[in-house]
This record gives structure tokens, sequence and C-alpha cells, in this order.
């Protein structure tokens, strides 16, 4: 293997008419299961990636972020479609690129040389060499002074820094990330960004172009060239947001906010006619419609929040400042708030509806009245009332809940629909939950 290289650094604008593609995804699917029974984890996804790109895929989670990621690197094959790497289709592994996951996954019973080396090893590189490079990489990630010391030495963001070392080691052309800095705290996490940038930007580090997942708009626009925004239900890629910000960005630019603010709307997108019939009850024919996850705890703030803002109107970006939340976080609370019918979404800008205010101004019981009505439209509830409703004692076993939405959706997914369900159901006193018995059931005279 040559030594390691040093590139020229890359460029913030739009790729050169003549830049060199390295990745391509035409029509990528993956899917789950059979028949109506299948489940769409991504579906018609078209992307090129081209050299000198830092490209992030940004979206709520389970939009498929992670497993577009495992099919670039070819850790999985996709359902339908096809992955072209320089033009060649991908069969197996990509030995071109490398993936650093949010989990550090290092050796414990290795050093951090010793990490580091271990992909060279598995590359059959002699250990002379394998030690030459390890050090050269680990004095590039600030880590010089460190090469003994072993994982359970270091913080959190020294050994997400060993994870980049061994995966720059192998001298990848596409480097890929799965949110690498959401397991940091919020100072270790800017400064490892921070770093990342600066080896980037010099071209200090030996690749071509960075893929890299994140649920963080922050994040996306402060690091990337391109923010590839994707929605789910199924998965699938809604804007392609070029990113035309000198390095290094100031978060506090009017240029940066309003970019921030752009994708946030993008994400949130807006308030269709007729929202809350989108999708069917489990068994029905059609996309079952899952429950947003958000606690009635949770859109109960949020409509007292919106209630005391200026005309009952907020700016989503604003708001998750103000809220300190992720995006992730409170995208499924503006998505419930509309489902219910509390609150409309349009260019960015959340605004409570007058069946908002009402309930924003209601006492606590006439709030879960005005709940109740509103949830009994909602598919899966009114699947499960229904349920309950044609046993003798109006009453059933979690776990054949469980094994009628793990006919619909994933495991996890199944449980949490669940959760949600019994969550909301039991605020609006639709239904009671027995946790001993693990039992669903309508109490005499509610139902």
């Amino acid at each position: 293997m040559p030594p390691l290289t040093t590139l020229s650094p890359p460029t913030a604008t739009a790729p050169a008419p003549d830049a060199v593609e390295l990745l391509r995804l035409e029509n990528v699917g993956q899917y789950y299961g059979a028949g109506s029974r299948r489940f769409s984890a991504v579906e018609r996804i078209n992307l090129q990636l081209h050299e000198g790109e830092f490209v992030t895929l940004l979206g709520p989670s389970g939009c498929g972020k992670s497993t577009l990621l495992r099919i670039v690197c070819g850790l999985q094959r996709p359902s339908e479609g096809r992955v072209l790497y320089r033009q060649t289709p991908l069969v197996g592994i990509n030995t071109r690129a490398t993936i650093v996951f949010q989990t550090f996954a290092l050796f414990p019973w290795l050093s951090v040389q010793g990490n580091v080396e271990v992909a060279l090893k598995a590359r059959g590189v002699a250990p002379t060499e394998r030690r030459e490079r390890a050090i050269d990489l680990l004095d590039r990630v600030g880590l010089d002074g460190f090469e003994t010391a072993y994982p359970r030495e270091l913080s959190a963001g020294m050994r997400q820094k060993v994870g980049f070392a061994r995966a720059m080691a192998v001298e990848p052309e596409l480097f890929c990330l799965d949110e690498p800095f959401s397991g940091l705290d919020v100072l270790s996490a800017e400064s490892l960004r921070s770093e990342l940038l600066e080896l980037w930007t010099t071209g200090e580090i030996p690749t071509k172009a960075i893929l890299m997942v994140t649920h963080n708009i922050e994040e996306a626009v402060l690091m990337a060239d391109r923010i590839v925004v994707m929605d789910k239900s199924p998965g699938r890629i809604v804007a392609d947001v070029r990113v035309n910000l000198p390095h290094p960005r100031r978060r506090k630019d009017a240029a940066f906010l309003s970019l921030v603010d752009r994708v946030y709307a993008t994400l949130a997108g807006q308030t269709q006619p007729e929202h809350v019939e989108l999708g069917t009850a489990p068994g029905e024919p059609g996309r079952t419609r899952v429950l947003p996850p958000a606690s009635t705890d949770e859109l109960n703030g949020l409509v007292e929040r919106l209630a005391e803002a200026e005309r009952r109107r907020a700016d989503i970006f604003q708001l998750a400042q103000d809220l300190n939340y992720e995006a992730d976080e409170l995208l499924p609370l503006t998505e419930a708030l509309e489902l219910l019918g509390f609150a409309t979404v349009a260019q960015g800008d959340i605004v409570l509806t007058p069946l908002g205010e009402t309930f924003a101004d209601s006492r606590i019981q006439a709030r879960k009245e005005i709940f109740s009505t509103r949830i009994r439209r909602l598919p899966l509830v009114r699947w499960a009332l229904q349920m309950l409703d044609r046993t003798d004692q109006n009453r059933l076993e979690r776990g054949v809940f469980l094994a009628a939405l793990g006919l619909e959706f994933p495991p996890e997914e199944a449980e949490r629909q669940l959760d949600l369900l019994i969550d909301w159901a039991r605020y609006a006193e639709l239904l009671a939950y027995d946790g001993d018995l693990e039992q669903l059931f309508i109490e005499v005279g509610e139902e």
C-alpha cells in the first residue's frame, strides 16, 4: 500500500461539469415482508455523489438514512434498483468505502494504536508500515501521545476519534458517517465536528467524498455542501439542497439562519387538506396510518406554548431553539398537532387552528373531551376500540395487539405504536391499561 496521501482541499461550491462521479443510486428500494404486508424502508431513491463533495442525508428517524448508508457500503443488498460505484455495479462489500457508526465499536483489549492497526492488518499491510501509518493518523486526529492508552481510559469524543482514524487508515475514497456525533455530549460533539471539518477542508484526510447521516439540521448546514432531505413512510428523497456558504460557517450569520429555516420548512412540509384521513387501519388495504411519536404531556405543553405566542404562530426553527429541541424531537409534535386538527404548518411556521385555541383555553376535563373526539377519527384508535368492543369483557392481551401490528410494522415500530396508542387513548379516557396483566380494556361506562 502506498504512503498516506494528502488531497487538495475540496470546494464547497457545485461540482465542476467534469467532476468525477463516485457513486450513483438508481431507483433503489429496500423492502421487508411480502404482499400486502410488505414494509418499505426506502423506495425509488436516486442519488449521485461526486469527488470533492460532503453530502448529508437528513431526515426523521425511520426514513431509511442508515439503511441507505449500509447499501452504499455494500453491507446490505437493496431489494430493487442498483448501486454504481465509479460507473460499475456494486457487488458485495464496497472496498473503496468505509463507515463510522454512532457507537464507537472499539476492541477494548487493544490499545488505541492497536485499534487503528487492526484495519490495516486485515488488508495485509506489513507490521512496520502498519505502525507508521497508525501513528501518523493518530497525530492527524489529535491523539498523539495516546497510542498506548486503552479505550476505557479515553473520553467518548476521543474514542470516536480513534474510530475516525481506524476508518481512514485504509484510505477510503468514500468516508461514510452514521450519526457519528449523536453519542457525545454537546461540547465534545462541537469540538469533533470542528476537527473533522478542518481535516476535510484542508485535505488532511485521504478521502475524496464524505456521506454523513444526521437528523440535526444545524449540523448538516454547518458541515455539508449538499443536504439530501428525506421523509418517511416510505423513506424517500424530498429535496436536495445545496449549501453555498464558505467555511468556516457562523451559526449566527443571517445566511446560515435563513438556510436552516428553509430546511426546517422542507422537513415540516405543509398541512394538506383532510390530513387526518391519510392512511388506513391495520388489516385494511392501503398504507397503515401511524401515530407520530409524541406524548400527550408534550402535546399539551406545545399547545400552551403556541397559545402564548404572538398571533398564536411560531417559526418552527426558532421554536426548536427556544425549547432546545432537535428537529427529530419537535417535528413529530408538529405532525401530531396537524393530525389532531389543532395546528397547521406552512412555510416553516406552525399556527394554532380555532380548535387548537379552544383546546389551549380549556380546563383539564374539557381538553380530554376534545382530545377524545379527535382521536376517535384516527384509524389506529378506531381499530383498537373495535377490537375491544368485539370481546365479551371488552378486554384483550397486549400480545394480541402486538401480533396484529407486527403484520404491519417491524417489531420495534409495532411496540412504539402500541405504546403511543395506549398513552393517547388513556389520556382521552377511551380505554385503560393494566400493566401487571398487560391487558387493554374498556372500563364499564367509558365506551
